[in-house]
C-alpha cells in the first residue's frame, strides 16, 4: 500500500474505489434515509473527555474478559455477512487477523466460509452469529455445527423479524456474486427450504427468517445448545429486563449497523439505559459507529464491557486483505491505549462514568459545539 494508512476510516475509501459499486453499497449502506447511519458516528462526537492528570500511566492493561475467555483487548469482530465479497480470502483472512491479536471473532451465519473453514485456520475463540428459521431443524443443525468445530457462544440477532429497507440494494438488484456461496447451508438438510440457485439462496435464505420469534425461542434455544447465548440487537431497558430473566449470557447493544429501522437513536446514546437495567448481571457490549479508540473508551465509560466493530472489517478486508483487518484491530488497540493513557487509566476497571461528559450534563455554552 502506498499511502500509510493512519486512521481506521481511511480504508472505506479505498474500499470504495476497489469494490464494485454493487457490493460497496451493500457494506456501506443503512435502512432508508441513513439517518441513524449516520448518527451511530455523529453521537460520539457529543461525548467530551474529563482526563485525570498527574497520574502514573507508564503501565498500561487492556486485558479483560469475555464470558470467562481472555482477550487481549475489549475490542472484538462483529458479525459480517459475505465477506468474500470483499476478498478472496474472506472470513478466513478475517479469523487469522483476530486470532494474531488475541481477540473474538462472530462469524455471520451468512458468511462466504463454513464454521468448519474458519475453524481449520487454527486455534482462537469464535462466536456464531445466528437467525432463528422458520425450519426449526435448520436451526438445530447450524448450532450443532457450530458446536462441533469448536465455536463458543451462539449470538442470537433479534433485531430482524424482517429485512430493513437498504434502498441501495433495491436499485443495485443486490445478488450474491455467482462464484459465492452461504457456505453454512451447504449439505444440510434444507428440508422445506427448497434449495434453489446459489445466487437466489442468499434472497431464499433471508425470505426464511421467523417473523414469529420470540422470548419463548430464547427458551427453547438453550434446550438445543450448551453454548451461552448473547442477544444482539437490543436497545432498551424493558427488553433488558425480558433478556435477563429468558436466562441470556450477554447483550449485544446493536441497531445492525443503522440497517434495519431508521430513526433509532445511535446505540451509544441507548447504551446507558441497558446497563442500568442490567444491574451487572449480565455483560453488555456495543456495536454501530466504532472507528477510534476514543469510541471504545467512551462505550466502556458508558458500562459496556466491551465493543464490536463490522463495518471496518469488510473495508480493510477489501482494501488490504488480512493485513488490512491486522491494521485495524491493531491502530483501535494503539489508539484506545493512547486515550486512556491521556484521561489517567492504566486498566478498563479504571474507566468510569466521571471521564466523560455528555452533551445534555454539559454547561448551555459548551452544548453548543
Amino acid at each position: 500500500m502506498s499511502m500509510e494508512i493512519t486512521n481506521v476510516c481511511e480504508y472505506q475509501e479505498i474500499a470504495k474505489q476497489k469494490l464494485p459499486k454493487m457490493i460497496y453499497d451493500y457494506y456501506a449502506s443503512g435502512a432508508e434515509d441513513q439517518w441513524t447511519l449516520k448518527e451511530n458516528r455523529n453521537a460520539f462526537s457529543r461525548i467530551l473527555f474529563r482526563p485525570r492528570i498527574l497520574i502514573d500511566v507508564s503501565n498500561i492493561d487492556m486485558t479483560t474478559t469475555v464470558l470467562g475467555f481472555n482477550i487481549s483487548m475489549p475490542i472484538m469482530i462483529a458479525p459480517t455477512a459475505m465477506q468474500k465479497m470483499a476478498h478472496p480470502e474472506g472470513e478466513y483472512a478475517t479469523a487469522r487477523a483476530a486470532s494474531a491479536a488475541n481477540t473474538i471473532m462472530t462469524l455471520s451465519s451468512w458468511a462466504t466460509s463454513s464454521v468448519a473453514e474458519v475453524a481449520s485456520t487454527g486455534p482462537g475463540v469464535r462466536f456464531f452469529q445466528l437467525y432463528v428459521y422458520k425450519d426449526r431443524d435448520v436451526v438445530r443443525q447450524l448450532v450443532k455445527r457450530a458446536e462441533r468445530a469448536g465455536f463458543k457462544a451462539i449470538v442470537l440477532t433479534v433485531d430482524t423479524p424482517r429485512l430493513g429497507r437498504r434502498e441501495a440494494d433495491i436499485k443495485n438488484r443486490f445478488t450474491l456474486p455467482p462464484f459465492l456461496t452461504l457456505k453454512n447451508f451447504e449439505d444440510l438438510d434444507l428440508g422445506k427450504m427448497e434449495r434453489t440457485n446459489d445466487s437466489g439462496l442468499a434472497s431464499y435464505v433471508a425470505s426464511q427468517v421467523d417473523r414469529s420469534l420470540s422470548w419463548k425461542d430464547v427458551k427453547w434455544l438453550q434446550t438445543i445448545t450448551s453454548l451461552p447465548i448473547i442477544v444482539k440487537g437490543l436497545m432498551t431497558a424493558e427488553d433488558t429486563r425480558l433478556a435477563i430473566q429468558a436466562g441470556v449470557a450477554g447483550i449485544v447493544v446493536s441497531n445492525h449497523g443503522a440497517r434495519q429501522l431508521d430513526y433509532v437513536p445511535a446505540t451509544i446514546n441507548c447504551l446507558e439505559e441497558v446497563v442500568k437495567a442490567a444491574r451487572g448481571q449480565v455483560p453488555v457490549f456495543l456495536d454501530g459507529g466504532i472507528r477510534r479508540g476514543t469510541d471504545v473508551f467512551k462505550a466502556l465509560a458508558l458500562g459496556a464491557s466491551g465493543v464490536f466493530i463490522g463495518r471496518p472489517v469488510v473495508f480493510a478486508l477489501a482494501a488490504d486483505g488480512e493485513a488490512g483487518v491486522r491494521k485495524v484491530l491493531q491502530m483501535l488497540r494503539d489508539e484506545l491505549e493512547l486515550t486512556m493513557a491521556l484521561s489517567g487509566c492504566t486498566s478498563l476497571k479504571e474507566i468510569t462514568r466521571n471521564h466523560i461528559v455528555t452533551e445534555t450534563e454539559m454547561p448551555r455554552t459548551l452544548s453548543r459545539l
